[in-house]
Formats: structure tokens, C-alpha cells, sequence
């Protein structure tokens, strides 16, 4: 388990930064189409089509980002402006996902950050926070 204090050193969002982020935005799109097409993400994402939303994992320097389009989640373009972003550290995002944390209270300690289009922010962070996520993310994470 990771420590609650636990910080990534400084240099490495410096440098991350600096790498293409393509591939996040590729790795992201890929296992969320494959969560949507084996129906572990079984969700309407119909009010995000046609809409940018970027992933930003601040300690590590990464920028995730990702359209929604005909029904498909696809890889964006880093340079253009996302409806919305969240913002956090890796140990909060990993909080999400393990369950220990629920988002509004990181959004309440302001460790997870909305920017852009707050409403569909919201929106998308409350359709995220209903799914259960499958066993085998509890197994890998654990």
C-alpha cells in the first residue's frame, strides 16, 4: 500500500512533461474501449460525445486525453483545449481507484481538481463513481 505522505520526486514531472504524451492517451482509450466492449464499463457516455476530456497526473507530468465520438472513446491531441480536466497527484488517483477515497472528498481537500466545464465534469465524475469497478483492477491494484 502507498503511503498517504507518499511523493514522487520533483524531477520526474519535469522530465515527464518533456515525453510525448500520446501514449497516455492511447493506453487510456484502449482499456477504456475495451471496459465499454467486454461491459465492465457499462455506462452511457452519450452526454460526453463530441467532448475533450484530458487526465493530468501532476507529480508524474502526464497528460491524458481523450474524445468521445460516435459512440467510441478516441485519442486527442495534447495541444488542443479540453472541455475538462481533472487534475491530482498519482496517490489520489490511486485512492480513486482502490475506493479508500471517494472524489468528493478530494475535491473538498482540493486534491483532485476540476477545470473547464464543471458541470460536465461532475457529471462524468459521478457516472465514474457509480460504476463498480471490475475484481480484477481490486486484484492489480492491491
Amino acid at each position: 500500500m502507498i503511503p498517504a505522505d507518499f511523493k514522487l520526486p520533483s524531477v520526474l514531472a519535469r522530465l515527464g512533461v518533456r515525453l510525448p504524451q500520446r501514449p497516455w492517451s492511447d493506453g487510456l482509450c484502449a482499456t477504456l474501449e475495451l471496459a465499454r466492449l467486454t461491459r465492465q464499463l457499462d455506462a452511457d457516455f452519450g452526454f460526453l460525445e463530441g467532448r475533450t476530456v484530458r487526465i493530468i497526473v501532476e507529480d508524474m507530468g502526464v497528460r491524458a486525453t481523450l474524445r468521445y465520438a460516435d459512440g467510441h472513446f478516441r485519442p486527442a491531441s495534447s495541444a488542443i483545449e479540453a472541455d475538462v480536466s481533472f487534475r491530482a497527484a498519482s496517490p489520489d488517483y490511486l485512492k480513486l481507484l482502490r475506493r479508500t477515497e471517494d472524489p468528493d472528498t478530494l475535491f473538498f481537500q482540493r486534491k483532485l481538481r476540476i477545470e473547464g466545464d464543471t458541470e460536465l465534469g461532475l457529471t462524468l465524475k459521478n457516472l465514474l463513481d457509480s460504476i463498480e469497478p471490475p475484481a480484477w483492477l481490486g486484484r492489480l491494484l492491491a
